[in-house]
Order: structure tokens, then C-alpha cells, then sequence
């Protein structure tokens, strides 16, 4: 048992988030008297601050939150994973795109490894475990916040790169910078052949060409990406591979939620113009006479700068329902005029005539959806916010189709 987490007291606010709640779940493992609170629990309060504890909290936790107002001593959580990446061999995986499930990917392909995913893996039903007996920890490195450069990695992954967190980086070079950095901490890198620019003598990963369940060829990059990095690990790569085969996937990532009303509902995280045409495509390759795309933007910001490409997008679908813009920590007041009804245009400028239905709230579009969908349907649930209950309410409250 490694002493300092031993009776150690930690407090996490925000426990509820999958970040959070893997970091907690570790952190019990290794000893510490874990408590936490969640605005979806029973809401935050100082009162919530055992005497003698650390503050764990998010960038999304704002200073003024009251739990960050006792004097308690605080701790990123970025600062808590990079005290874990000290303790095991690390592969860190990032980009802006597809951490999660190359992360996932690396867990069900090495098992028996300590990891901290911000999915589940369905192969496993959690998101953290720590095996006191792992040869390696393997985690999700964020760049969001920049906080990947706190951690200590041995393999360092970076699967792409593209400007996508506007109030972090200034330009597509400051995230060049970002991510160069994160590399240059590790032993080994592993990049994208678009990336080698990051650095000199990083690996270059292609797409994996053996069986693989999980569809899309975004997913064929991710399995190749945590092929290389079980290779640098001295790893068994030709039984890693074949593990892949009943790769199942990470929590809302092409998740089939089930049916509702003859359709096939899949749920996916997808919350980028990149994201949400990969996921498309993905849903191309299944057997569907229609897919039907509900987004729900993320962020007045990213739906303000990325509107075009969100149409793009979007227009590759059969049909497409926006919701309105889940704000997550930004204010309507602060970007007059951005709406999911600016979605709904732009994917109409990309693709005149397309069906495009503004449902605005959820019940419109659970409404809507109970007497569109058809038999043979794929339905995709994409979004960073709360979208995903929708499909989970109609896949629960479905009725065999009268069509």
C-alpha cells in the first residue's frame, strides 16, 4: 500500500462525473477516506468538507462553488492523476478526438491493467480500476485545459489535433505547442501520420485491417493507435489484436441503446463537427434504411465558431432534429442570437430541401420521434450534454411499430 494515499482524506466535488468518479473509485483502492457531492446528488454545500480534507475539483468547478470556499486545501484533479501516472508505468492517451475509446481499446486489449477511463468499458462495466499487481496504468490525458501536461506518461498517444476549445488555445499552433509538449514528456510517442511534426522519432500509427466490432473507420485508427502503444509496451500485439475482436466499445460511444419503434437506437458522444460526421458515416455502414441524427450542441461558443461545419456534418444524414444548446458553463446572455435553431440553418445552407425538424426542447423531440421513426431506422442520440435520455426514454417506453 503506497502510504501517502493510506488514511488519506480526499473530498471530490463533482464525484458524480465520470472523470471524477474514476479518480475516487482509485484513490479508495490505494486507502484514502473518500467523500464527494454532485449537483445531481444533493447539490453542494461547505458542510459537504470533512474536517482535514483535500478539495479535489474540476475546471468545471468555478472558484465561488462553496465547497471551494472552506480554506480546505485544493487539488485539481488533473494534479491527483498525475500523483497516480507516478506510481506505474503510464500510457497517456489524448487528442482532440477518440481518447476515450483508444483508451478503452488499451484496457480490453491488456487486461489485468490499472486505468482511468472518462467512459465505461463495457467489457469491464467500469471506468477505473487499480490492480496493485499491473504492470501499467493507462489514462485518458485531457487537453481542454492543458492539464495533460501534468501528468507523467512513459508512452504518450496523441490520436489527432484540431482547435476545438476556443477559451483554451488561440490558434490551431497553440495546440500544436500543447500537444508537442505532452510527447516530449514521455518515452515513446505514438501520432497520427499527419503528426510526425509533433515529434521527430514518434511511432506513426495506421488503421488496423483485422475484425473489429465496432464500425467506422475512425475506429479502425483508434485500434491501430493502441496497437503501437502495446507494441512500445513489449506487449503480445498479435493477441492484443485479437482481443479487439469483441471489442464491445466505451460508454456512449456508438452505444446501441436498444429499440424503440422498429429503429435501432444508438447514443454517442459525439459533440464536434468531426465527431458527428465520423459517427454518420459510421452509421452508414449498418444496415439502416434511414438515419436520423438528433444533435444537441454543446457550448454557445463551439456552436458560434464551428456552425458550418456542424451543417456539413449534419447533411449526411436522412434526417436531421436539432435540440437547443446545452450551456454547460457559458451564458445564452453572452452570445446573442446562438441557438440549435442556427444548426438548423446552417444544415440547411449545406444541403437545401433536407428534412431538418427544430424540436428545441426534449419532449418535442421525443414527440416527434414516436411518430417518425419506422421500422429499419438508425437513430443517433449525438451530444455532450443530456441528449442521451431521450433514446434511453424511447428505447424504455416503445410500443412494437404499427407500420
Amino acid at each position: 500500500m503506497n502510504q501517502p494515499w493510506s488514511g488519506r482524506k480526499l473530498h471530490f466535488v463533482g464525484i458524480g462525473g465520470v472523470g471524477m468518479s474514476g479518480l475516487a473509485k482509485v484513490a479508495r483502492i490505494l486507502g484514502a477516506d473518500v467523500t464527494g457531492s454532485d449537483r445531481s446528488l444533493d447539490g453542494h454545500a461547505a458542510a459537504n468538507v470533512p474536517e482535514g480534507a483535500e478539495v479535489v475539483y474540476s475546471s468545471a468547478i468555478p472558484p465561488d462553488n462553496p465547497e471551494r470556499t472552506t480554506g480546505a486545501p485544493e487539488l485539481h484533479r488533473a494534479d491527483l492523476l498525475a500523483e497516480l501516472t507516478q506510481l506505474k508505468p503510464t500510457i497517456a492517451v489524448s487528442g482532440t478526438h477518440g481518447k476515450t475509446t483508444t483508451s478503452s481499446m488499451l484496457v480490453h486489449a491488456l487486461p489485468g491493467q490499472s486505468y482511468l477511463v472518462g467512459g465505461e468499458v463495457r467489457s469491464t462495466g467500469t471506468n477505473a480500476d487499480w490492480n496493485a499487481d499491473s504492470d501499467w496504468l493507462i489514462v485518458e490525458a485531457d487537453e481542454s485545459d492543458r492539464s495533460l501536461l501534468k501528468l507523467h506518461p512513459t508512452i504518450a498517444v496523441v490520436t489527432n489535433a484540431e482547435l476545438d476549445h476556443h477559451t483554451t488555445y488561440a490558434s490551431s499552433r497553440d495546440v500544436d505547442d500543447t500537444f508537442a509538449m505532452f510527447l516530449a514528456r514521455a518515452r515513446d510517442a505514438v501520432v497520427a501520420p499527419d503528426l510526425t511534426r509533433l515529434r521527430a522519432d514518434a511511432h506513426v500509427f495506421g488503421e488496423f485491417d483485422g475484425e473489429l466490432s465496432v464500425p467506422g473507420a475512425h475506429n479502425r485508427r483508434n485500434a491501430g493507435a493502441a496497437l503501437t502503444a502495446i507494441e512500445l509496451t513489449g506487449g503480445d500485439v498479435q493477441a492484443a489484436a485479437g482481443r479487439l475482436a469483441t471489442f464491445a466499445g466505451a460508454g456512449r460511444r456508438f452505444e446501441v441503446v436498444g429499440t424503440a419503434h422498429g429503429a435501432t437506437v444508438v447514443d454517442d458522444y459525439a459533440h464536434h463537427p468531426t465527431e458527428v460526421r465520423a459517427t454518420i458515416e459510421a452509421a452508414r455502414t449498418q444496415p439502416a434504411s434511414r438515419v436520423i441524427a438528433l444533435f444537441q450542441p454543446h457550448l454557445f461558443s463551439r456552436t458560434q465558431r464551428e456552425a458550418t461545419a456542424f451543417g456539413k456534418a449534419l447533411a449526411n444524414a436522412d434526417l436531421a432534429i436539432l435540440l437547443d444548446v446545452y450551456p454547460a458553463r457559458e451564458e445564452a446572455a453572452d452570445y446573442p442570437g446562438v441557438s440549435g435553431l442556427t444548426l438548423v440553418r446552417s444544415t440547411l445552407d449545406a444541403r437545401p430541401g433536407m428534412p431538418v425538424f427544430w424540436a428545441r426542447t426534449h419532449e418535442n423531440a421525443r414527440r416527434f420521434l414516436q411518430e417518425t421513426l419506422q421500422n429499419g431506422d438508425l437513430l443517433l442520440t449525438m451530444g455532450a450534454g443530456d441528449v442521451n435520455t431521450i433514446g434511453r426514454d424511447l428505447v424504455a417506453h416503445s410500443e412494437p411499430p404499427g407500420r
